[in-house]
């Protein structure tokens, strides 16, 4: 996989994205670099303890969020996309399903948009990304969660957003699918979508897990937000055997050396 100037094996390692949350409500850190300077830092310490690309979000998407203006958005985020690429050799990622968002900073500096819609709530986010031949992370959400046969419905549903991707002319090399756990989803399915990551490669692309401190880790362990760095970290793990090839996490150093030591186990 490409994005920007740098590539990523996508057969045989994990790779880490870490979270920079630009927003004064944020589920698990709201407030703490909302300002340019402390983002910053938390960038730099990010990358120095492995984080291989840095995702920057500036609309808290937590159960019951405000929506915020396009503009507002962009106030907060554009900034820290030029700042990062402008210091740091790290690709950056902005986590919006916002068209006119993407293309501001697509403009600034970042390599890859993180849509929480898949493509499905702008439908000129995918051309978007195609004019500046950025990378995608798509993701699976829905209003309301699946009834019926969860799998079926879940396969059918990222085979849709593949299919506008094309449609859109998004390069191959380009496309990442996250499961989308904590979106859309019952306690039970979010467990059973980590469960089943490896039926997830056989749509031909890369998949992330973006488990970091959810609500499904906090439920299973009864832990509040900020306890729940062990739970995040069985999900990893669970991710490298299961073939993913990306986790999006908060705490950068405790993933990584889970995923060194996973790696190593299972590689040799």
């Amino acid at each position: 996989m490409r994005i920007g100037r740098y590539s990523f094996d996508d057969i045989r390692h994990t790779y880490v994205m870490g979270i920079l949350n630009v927003t004064p409500d944020s589920f698990s850190d709201g407030g703490r670099h909302n300002a340019l300077d402390a983002a910053l830092f938390h960038a730099e310490k990010m990358i120095a303890e492995g984080a291989d690309l840095i995702d920057i979000g500036g609309e808290s998407t937590r159960p019951g969020y405000t929506m915020i203006s396009e503009e507002e958005e962009i106030r907060r985020v554009a900034p820290v996309v030029q700042a990062v690429t402008e210091r740091f050799e790290c690709p950056v990622s902005v986590d919006t399903y916002k068209s006119k968002v993407a293309r501001v900073v697509l403009q600034a500096g970042a390599s890859l948009i993180n849509d929480i819609w898949g493509l499905k709530y702008d439908k000129n986010m995918g051309a978007v990304i195609a004019e500046y031949q950025a990378a995608c992370c798509l993701m699976h959400n829905r209003e309301n969660a699946i009834t019926g046969n969860f799998k079926e419905q879940l396969y059918a549903d990222l085979e849709d957003t593949v299919s506008l991707a094309k449609e859109a002319g998004i390069r191959e090399d380009g496309i990442l699918l996250d499961p989308g756990v904590g979106f859309g989803k019952t306690y039970e399915q979010n467990l059973k979508v980590i469960g089943c990551l490896e039926e997830l490669n056989r749509l031909g692309y890369p998949v992330l897990l973006g488990t970091s401190r959810k609500s499904v880790i906090g439920n299973t362990l009864d832990l509040p937000v900020d306890q729940r760095v062990e739970g995040t970290i069985v999900t990893t793990v669970f991710a490298v055997q299961k073939g993913c090839r990306f986790v999006r996490v908060h705490d950068i150093a405790e993933n990584v050396r889970a995923i060194r030591m996973t790696e190593a186990i299972m590689y040799g």
